[in-house]
């Protein structure tokens, strides 16, 4: 199923319960007097933000939601019963606006909850209208109409980590090592057409799809998925061997790139993405010749640790090299 992250529903809550005009039909009271009971009020909508869901997908088929109505009062004062409440369940990083307010609301905690519309009112029942000089009351009112409105609904993924890093990097192929997400891998680029999550150790893994030169302005998949990186905690930059061995300035100058991309993404949209935690993965060193290897990676390490982050190397297909790699990840995100 393809990845969606944003959409619009249309909600409209419960209309409040008609009050009722009735009448005590006792024997031992003569004079029974009034006994219309209120309507009760209609049901709101709500939406609820939870752990676990991380797609936006039901909302693509299901768009119009509406609360039940409250029932009208009835003999004896009695209260109608309220109208059903609807709660609508959303991911954490999902942005819901009112579009006939402008109002917004940010679901960004487990379990918080925001009234969307409000359910009317019940109306009153002839009990309410009676008094010295009117002891025998016709007067009724109606039930108010719920609130109605359309929404706009925009997810911005909200993950512990997220993996960043040229195409073909190894973002798929790290998240499938370190969590069950069985994210799709290939030998080409854009692979990664929509964003993958993964658990690892309680902590959500997402694996952006891979960034161009010039994405902060569109190209290639472009800021479709750069507003993604803004709800992460920190990033997890892979830079691949690959590039060193294709050379045109090398694995700095792939990394410098995505950098680059991040910080103009920052000046046109407030993000914050460059003040983010970061560290250097630097990936598929197996090819890299036998006999130039172990000098290659050590001088790449020097390289990267100069930029004061901490420096990881490893091949996704050595499973000592991962395990140690995983080690080290728990150690950083523990702090």
């Amino acid at each position: 199923m393809a990845f969606v992250d944003e959409g619009h529903i249309y909600t409209d809550a419960g209309k409040g319960g008609d009050g009722v005009v009735r009448w005590r039909r006792e024997i031992y009271v003569p004079r029974g007097g009034p006994a219309g009971g209120d309507g009760g009020r209609g049901g709101s909508i709500y939406a609820k933000g939870i752990r676990g869901m991380h797609s936006l997908a039901y909302y693509r088929s299901s768009k119009k939601f509406k609360a039940k109505d409250g029932d009208a009062g009835g003999g004896n004062k009695m209260h109608g019963a309220d109208g059903d409440s609807v709660t609508l369940e959303f991911p954490l990083g999902t942005r819901i606006k009112n579009l006939d307010t402008g109002v917004e609301f940010f679901l960004d905690k487990d379990g918080q909850t925001e009234r969307l519309v409000k359910g009317g009112i019940g109306g009153k029942g002839n009990d309410h209208f009676k008094s010295s000089t009117n002891v025998a009351p016709r007067q009724f009112t109606e039930g108010k109409p719920g609130e109605q409105a359309h929404f706009s609904i925009e997810l911005e993924l909200f993950a512990d980590v997220g993996l960043v890093g040229l195409p073909n990097a190894g973002k798929s192929s790290m998240l499938n090592a370190l969590t069950n997400a069985q994210a799709k891998i290939g030998d080409y680029a854009f692979t990664t057409l929509d964003p993958n999550l993964g658990d690892f150790y309680g902590h959500i893994i997402a694996d952006i799809p891979g960034l161009i030169e010039g994405a902060s302005e569109g190209k290639g998949l472009g800021i479709k998925f750069l507003k993604h990186i803004k709800r992460t905690r920190m990033l997890a930059h892979l830079v691949s061997f690959e590039s060193e061995l294709a050379k045109t300035g090398g694995m700095m100058k792939a990394y410098k790139q995505i950098r680059k991309e991040l910080e103009t993404f920052d000046k046109n949209n407030s993000a914050d993405l460059g003040d983010k935690k970061e560290i250097i993965v630097l990936t598929k060193y197996d090819v890299i010749p036998d006999d130039a290897q172990d000098k290659m990676v050590e001088k790449k390490i020097a390289e990267f640790k100069k930029l004061g982050n901490p420096v990881f190397v490893v091949s996704l297909f050595d499973d000592t090299s991962v395990k140690s790699f995983a080690d080290g990840f728990v150690k950083v995100l523990g702090k």
